[in-house]
Protein backbone atom coordinates (compact mmCIF):
# COMPACT_ATOMS: atom_id res chain seq x y z
CA UNK A 1 0.00 0.00 0.00
CA UNK A 2 1.11 3.43 -0.62
CA UNK A 3 0.77 6.53 1.10
CA UNK A 4 -1.46 9.12 -0.64
CA UNK A 5 -1.43 12.84 0.00
CA UNK A 6 -5.03 12.41 1.00
CA UNK A 7 -4.41 10.07 3.77
CA UNK A 8 -5.00 11.09 7.49
CA UNK A 9 -1.80 12.00 9.23
CA UNK A 10 -2.61 10.39 12.53
CA UNK A 11 -4.09 7.13 10.40
CA UNK A 12 -0.73 6.46 8.49
CA UNK A 13 1.36 7.24 12.05
CA UNK A 14 -1.41 4.57 13.47
CA UNK A 15 -0.64 2.03 10.78
CA UNK A 16 2.84 2.87 10.16
CA UNK A 17 4.26 3.97 13.36
CA UNK A 18 8.66 3.53 11.58
CA UNK A 19 7.39 6.75 9.33
CA UNK A 20 7.23 8.56 12.01
CA UNK A 21 10.96 9.62 11.77
CA UNK A 22 10.10 10.94 7.99
CA UNK A 23 7.88 12.96 9.53
CA UNK A 24 10.05 14.67 11.90
CA UNK A 25 12.62 14.97 9.51
CA UNK A 26 10.13 17.53 6.97
CA UNK A 27 9.48 19.47 10.40
CA UNK A 28 5.72 17.68 11.24
CA UNK A 29 6.71 17.42 14.91
CA UNK A 30 3.01 17.84 15.89
CA UNK A 31 1.97 13.72 15.47
CA UNK A 32 0.02 14.33 18.54
CA UNK A 33 -1.53 17.30 18.01
CA UNK A 34 -5.57 17.52 17.72
CA UNK A 35 -4.57 18.78 14.16
CA UNK A 36 -2.85 15.70 13.25
CA UNK A 37 -6.32 13.38 14.31
CA UNK A 38 -8.37 14.91 11.25
CA UNK A 39 -6.01 16.76 8.78
CA UNK A 40 -4.46 15.05 5.90
CA UNK A 41 -1.07 15.02 5.05
CA UNK A 42 -1.69 17.60 2.17
CA UNK A 43 -3.42 19.51 4.88
CA UNK A 44 -0.59 19.51 7.28
CA UNK A 45 2.39 19.75 4.98
CA UNK A 46 0.44 22.92 3.31
CA UNK A 47 0.03 24.27 7.07
CA UNK A 48 3.97 24.04 7.89
CA UNK A 49 5.08 25.35 4.63
CA UNK A 50 6.21 21.85 3.26
CA UNK A 51 6.71 20.35 -0.02
CA UNK A 52 3.88 17.72 -0.38
CA UNK A 53 5.20 15.99 -2.91
CA UNK A 54 8.57 15.39 -1.44
CA UNK A 55 7.06 14.15 1.62
CA UNK A 56 5.20 11.87 -0.30
CA UNK A 57 8.07 10.45 -1.97
CA UNK A 58 9.96 10.33 1.63
CA UNK A 59 7.05 8.39 3.35
CA UNK A 60 6.83 5.83 0.64
CA UNK A 61 10.56 5.00 0.42
CA UNK A 62 10.79 4.04 3.65
CA UNK A 63 7.68 2.04 3.54
CA UNK A 64 9.22 0.34 0.78
CA UNK A 65 12.46 -0.38 3.54
CA UNK A 66 10.32 -1.59 5.97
Amino acid sequence: MKVTKDMGIQDVVDKYPQLVPVFFKFGLGCLGCAAARFESIEQGAMAHGIDVDALINDLNTALEKK
